[in-house]
């Protein structure tokens, strides 16, 4: 991408029928996606959904998958691995793990909307080993130790 090209996700339909990502409103964080095919996620299940699109994420950034509100709140159904990734060398399709906690299957029709997209800049910083770690007031100190019960 050269510095004149303005900074864009780009998407590439693999099925005719896929819908492509949109805001629900001009300046919504992120993009809703759809799922490609309907099917069932029973309760207490998991299942990949996939949403019949690959894409182009600008160098320096990640998309990141999460999941909505209204789903979770209503019907205890959220990506499983959230937020799920997809780097920037990624060219497949994008699917989309739900989980169903919910006490009654979930059942969802081709075009529904069953998460959201962020594109989120990352620092592509090394990992290097060193002898020792500096001090802190924390230290070790592990899960819970700043005083969650």
């Amino acid at each position: 991408m050269s510095s004149t090209t303005p900074l864009a996700l780009r998407v590439q339909k693999l099925r005719p029928d896929a819908k492509l990502p949109v805001r629900a409103t001009p300046v919504a964080s992120c993009f809703d996606i759809h799922a490609a095919d309907g099917g069932t996620i029973a309760a207490g299940k998991h299942a990949l959904v996939k949403t019949g699109l690959s894409m182009a994420v600008p160098e320096g950034f990640e998309i990141q998958v999460r999941s909505r509100s209204g789903l979770a709140a209503k019907q205890g159904v959220f990506v499983l691995n959230s937020p799920g990734t997809v780097d920037a060398d990624y060219r497949g399709e994008v699917g989309v793990i739900l989980m169903n906690l919910g006490s009654a299957d979930f059942v969802f029709h081709a075009g529904d909307r069953i998460a959201q997209i962020a594109v989120c800049p990352v620092i592509l910083c090394p990992a290097i080993q060193v002898e020792k770690l500096d001090e802190t007031a924390r230290g070790s100190g592990g899960f819970g130790s700043t005083g969650m019960k």
